[in-house]
This record gives C-alpha cells, structure tokens and sequence, in this order.
C-alpha cells in the first residue's frame, strides 16, 4: 500500500486540498523525493514526462515556506521552467493548493504585461514561477531580488539546455542565495544538466526512476508508410476521428498552412507555435482542453509541459530530428496510467531514417504501408472521412468580457440575440452573407441639382467697409518718449551713465584706442586641416566658352593700343659675349681651369638650369609638341 502525502511529510492543509482536486495517492517521483525535499536536501531526479513531477517540487517547496512572510521584490522559492505553457500549466497546478495554507505564488514569462507582473513583486510572493528570459529581464530593472530564495527549482533542465537558456539559468543560480536548496528535475542527466549539478548543487540524492525510453506498457507505436501525395488527405482522416489528437510538424509555417487544410476539410483544428501571441495560444490551448478543437497541430513547443487529459493519439507528421524529441512528444499521450497511441507518418524513402530513430528511442514500432481510408489505419487510428465543409471557430458572446477567452463558449447564433418580435424565423441558424441580396447601387434614384434653386449673389447685403471702427495704432497709447534719466531698476541689467539720455551725444573720438595686442594669437593649429578630397572635382567642361565680352574693363583698354610689331624692338645683346673673343677651330689653351674668368655672377638662362629649378623649359618638345628649342642660338647683332 502506498504511503499518503501526510506520511511523505505534506503538511495537512496540503493533502486536504489535493484531496479536493480528486488527487488521493502520490506517485512513484513524489514518493521517492518528497522525503529528501521537504528535509532540505539537493534532489537530482529523472522520471518519466507525465509522472507527476510538478506535485513533487512544489509540495516540497510549499511545505518549506509555511509560516514565512514574504518581503516587497523578494520571492522566497523560485521555479524556472523553459516555456510558457509549461508556466502556466505549474501555476495552475499549485495555485489551488498554495491558496489553502495563504501563500502567494505568481507567474512571470513573456509575453504577459509587465504591470501586473511588477504590481504582484511589490505586493510580495512567496513563491515564482518564472521563464529565464523574462526574470532576468526584471532582475535587470531591479524589479525583483533574488538574494532571499531559499529554494530553486529546476523543471525540464534539459530542454532549457537545448533552448540555449542556461548561460541565463547560471547567472540566476548566481544571484539566488548561497547554498540554497536546489532541486532538479530532467529527463536526462547529462551534459549542460551535469555542468549544472556540479557547480550550484551540494551532494544531491539522485533518484532516476525511468529509463530513457518509452512506455512500452502503455503505449502502441506505429510506423505508417504514406505516399507523399496521400499524407494531407491521411491526416485529415485521422483529424476526423473521436478524442482528442496532436499532429507535430517541425516548422511554423508548416503548422499553420495544416491546420488551414484541416479547417477547410471541416476538422476543428488549432495552430500552436511560438510564433503566435501569448492571447492566441493560451485561446488555442483552452480549446483544446474544453473539446471545441479536438485536433491540435503544434510544434516542439507543446512537447513538454502541456497536461491534457485524454490524449489518445499523438501523430508526428514530421519525424522528429533525434530521440529525445520523440519521446518528449510521445509523453503527450499515455499520461498517468492512461494508455496512447503514436504514429508516425513517414514516406516509402525515410523508413531506414524513421527505423535508425525509433530503435535509439528504445521503440519497436509496427511498419505498414497504408492508403487513404486503408483498413490498418482505420484500426490504428480510427480515421474517418472529414465532411468536407470549411470549420470556422465559435464566435465570442457579446456579455464577455475582452479579457475572457472567446473558445469554449456556446457557439453564438442569431437565436441567442434579442430581436424586436418574438416571431421564430422558418430557418434559425448563424448569419451567413451569402444570404444577403446583392448589393446594388443602380435601383437608387440618380442625384440632380436641377430641383435646387439657382445661387444668386443678389440677395446678399452689400459688404461695406463705412461700419468697420477706424483703425487704432496701439503705439498712441504709450507715453511720450522723453529724455530724461532712467531709475535705477530700469538700469540693473545693462548699467548706463547717470546722466542717461540727457547725456552729450556719444562720439567716436572719446573711444579708447582698439589695441589688437591685448587679443590672444590667431592660431591655425586648432583648426581642423582642410581636405580636398570632400570637395568635387573640378570640370572644366561645364564651364562656358570664353568670349570677349568677358573681358574686364581694364582688358579691354588694350585693343586702343597699336598692334605690337617686332620691328620697333631694340635689338638684342648680350653684354657677356659681346666681350667675348670671336670662337675659332684653334685648339684650346693648356692653361689650368682654375685660370678662367669667374662667370658665377652671370644670370642662368638655359634650359638645364630651368630643369634643375623644377620649371619646364617652354621649348621642351614633350610639352610644347615643337621641335628642339633655338632660344640659345641668337642673332648675330
């Protein structure tokens, strides 16, 4: 016989409300670790999804915070969990039972409207639930301190590994008080979950109560091999059947173009993915927990976390990419001793793909080849032909609220809305616009402005300008402007001389000097340096051609001049060799060089000379286009 939650150490208050709730006996998981919880010891457990797990770290953790007050922003437990439905679904689970003995608990993930949020943290909790993301986003603000949790909590440690949480998961674990109590819960224990235990836990007891695999006691696993042309029409089949169903698809896309197929076939299916808001998808989950949507297409986000209770049938429509993920989703199913079946729908070419991963998994699933409405599938699944008519949600009643969820509540028809006469109509059924007439705009009468009587300006008054008032200058009504001085506080802001406007006229001549010596040094060094580059470059071709009527006044004076001749010149000489000896073919004297006239004082005309002064001969043939220059050959005088 199995222990009561009084013996495991609950305390009374506890196991009356869970006893409210239907719940008598603990499972296995809450058997093993509520003992070592509730004494205050590190627990490492691993069991199976759907055992029971949430009941086993929060009667814990509730049992330890009986009779403690909690402070403004400082939770007293903390519960990390990776996804907001998971948040949800803890929140609801232990906010019954946390209300019995008078303690606060609130949830925090994203999504959700930061007011509320910060208006609980102020108030004080005993106990959060919270997503990494959004709490340490808070912490971040200072909107919550962490430095008074006593006990950490640890749920689908392994999924926050494969969501990328836990460098985030540290830097909580960093802020909690040293040597807290740690519990952790994962389906596996290594890794990033291992890295976890060795740093932040202290000689945690370890409970490993299933092995990684699944249930083959309470579930039947199935292989169907679908041509890829029949899958929609098979999975509308399986839609159509009776109880509740999941159909996981790997991307978000692919979600919401299936469960628009189902919808169109007439099944009453909802879309689940992160991509949708946090309204939309707790609507689509209230749905499908109250049986408006029967069918339910997600993600890998409603692998973990999500309790519905009668999930008969979980179909993976994509296979999923590794082991874990397949159990995860098949732990949708077969929950709390209740049995399930798994499908998945694979083509003829993925069957050694789907083989490889289902024998990792520890499955020995049965492989068929079936069609649609084939006599297998009917048997695995009970599918059945959809109706065929488009499926529309319910809408929402006009007395609910805009905060109250529109699924789950009686479908609205017109029947339900006051009319002005009791009278039933022959066909009472939900408003439809293809009963409306068609709209017509030629049965209204054309517009005329042929009745109207013609505007005349006639019967109008004469506008006269006689009756305006005369116009008034505001300026008459100052004071007259006198020269006399000034009091003393008209002076406070700009003092002027005591004799004020009655002074001598103000002269020039009695200024002080303007002395540019008491100025500080103009200095270029401050100046940023000029760049050229900035500037555009200079076209020459947009320029307009040069005309004489360009030239300035000064310029134009030149054409009363006569036209320059070179006969008028003086001829020219060359002082220096005019004193020169005439050259001869004689040989030259032997005399030493030293001997010869100094000509340093003679001016440097050639073209060497200009070359080393870097100025360009004006005959040099590369630029002039000429032949060679003659320049130093000049006439003979």
């Amino acid at each position: 016989m199995n222990p009561s939650f009084t013996d495991l150490g609950v305390a009374p208050q506890f196991a009356q409300a869970l006893a409210r709730q239907g719940i008598m006996e603990p499972f296995a998981i809450q058997i093993a670790t509520l003992p070592d919880a509730i004494e205050g010891r590190d627990v490492l457990a691993r069991a199976q999804t759907g055992s029971g797990k949430t009941l086993a770290f929060g009667l814990a953790a509730l049992t330890r915070l009986l009779g403690t007050d909690a402070r403004p922003r400082k939770p007293l437990s903390l519960i990390l969990v990776p996804t907001r439905e998971l948040a949800m679904q803890v929140s609801d689970t232990l906010r019954p039972i946390a209300e019995a003995a008078g303690l606060r608990q609130r949830l925090i993930a994203g999504g959700m409207p930061y007011n509320k949020q910060l208006e609980a943290l102020d108030r004080g909790v005993h106990m959060l639930i919270a997503t990494p993301g959004r709490l340490m986003d808070l912490a971040d603000r200072g909107a919550v301190d962490l430095s008074s949790v006593e006990i950490t909590v640890l749920d689908e440690a392994d999924q926050m590994a494969d969501m990328g949480f836990m460098p985030i998961v540290r830097e909580i674990l960093d802020l909690t008080k040293p040597g807290s109590q740690r519990l952790l819960f994962s389906a596996t224990l290594d890794g990033d979950v291992d890295a976890i235990r060795k740093a932040y836990m202290n000689s945690p007891v370890t409970h490993s109560l299933a092995p990684a695999s699944a249930s083959v006691d309470t579930m039947e696993h199935h292989v169907l091999l679908v041509h890829p042309m029949d899958k929609e029409v098979i999975t509308a089949q399986i839609g159509s059947r009776e109880g509740r169903t999941i159909f996981f698809m790997k991307t978000q896309a692919g979600v919401d173009r299936m469960a628009d197929y189902l919808t169109s076939q007439g099944v009453a299916a909802g879309a689940l993915h992160g991509g949708k808001t946090q309204a939309v998808r707790t609507r689509t989950l209230d749905a499908f927990k109250s049986g408006v949507t029967p069918a339910l297409v997600a993600t890998d986000v409603a692998a973990r976390g999500i309790h519905v209770d009668g999930i008969s049938l979980v179909v993976h429509v994509d296979a999923p990419r590794d082991p874990k993920d397949y159990l995860h989703r098949a732990g949708r199913t077969a929950r709390a001793g209740e049995s399930g079946t798994v499908v998945i729908l694979a083509a003829p070419k993925q069957q050694r793909t789907v083989s490889a991963l289902t024998t990792r998994a520890g499955v020995n699933p049965t492989v068929k080849r079936v069609r649609p409405l084939d006599a297998h599938l009917v048997e695995v699944t009970g599918a059945r032909e959809p109706s065929g008519e488009p499926w529309f949600p319910p809408r929402e009643p006009a007395s609910r609220g805009r905060s109250a969820s529109r699924w789950g509540a009686k479908p609205t028809t017109r029947s339900d809305k006051p009319r002005y006469n009791d009278k039933p109509r022959a066909n009472d059924r939900p408003r439809q616009f293809e009963d409306r007439a068609p709209r017509s705009f030629d049965d209204r009468a054309p517009r005329t402005y042929e009745d109207r009587a013609p505007r005349t300006y006639e019967d109008r008054a004469p506008r006269s300008y006689d009756d305006r008032a005369p116009r008034t200058d505001r300026r008459d009504d100052r004071p007259e402007r006198t020269s006399a001085p000034r009091s003393s506080a008209a002076r406070t802001a700009a003092p002027r001389a005591e004799a004020g406007r009655s002074s001598a006229p103000r002269k020039y001549d009695d200024r002080a000097p303007r002395k540019y010596d008491d100025r500080a040094p103009r200095s270029f060094d401050d100046r940023a340096p000029r760049k050229y580059d900035d500037r555009a470059p200079r076209k020459y071709d947009d320029r307009a051609p040069r005309t004489s009527s360009d030239r300035t006044s000064s310029s134009s004076h030149r054409d009363d001049r006569a036209p320059r001749t070179y006969s008028d010149r003086a001829p020219s000489t060359d002082r220096y060799r005019d004193d020169r000896a005439p050259r001869t073919s004689a040989p030259r004297s032997d005399a030493p060089r030293s001997d010869r006239p100094n000509r340093a004082d003679k001016p440097r005309h050639s073209a060497r000379a200009k070359a080393a002064a870097g100025r360009p001969h004006k005959a040099d043939p590369a630029k002039r286009g000429s032949a060679p220059s003659t320049q130093g050959k000049r006439r003979a005088t």
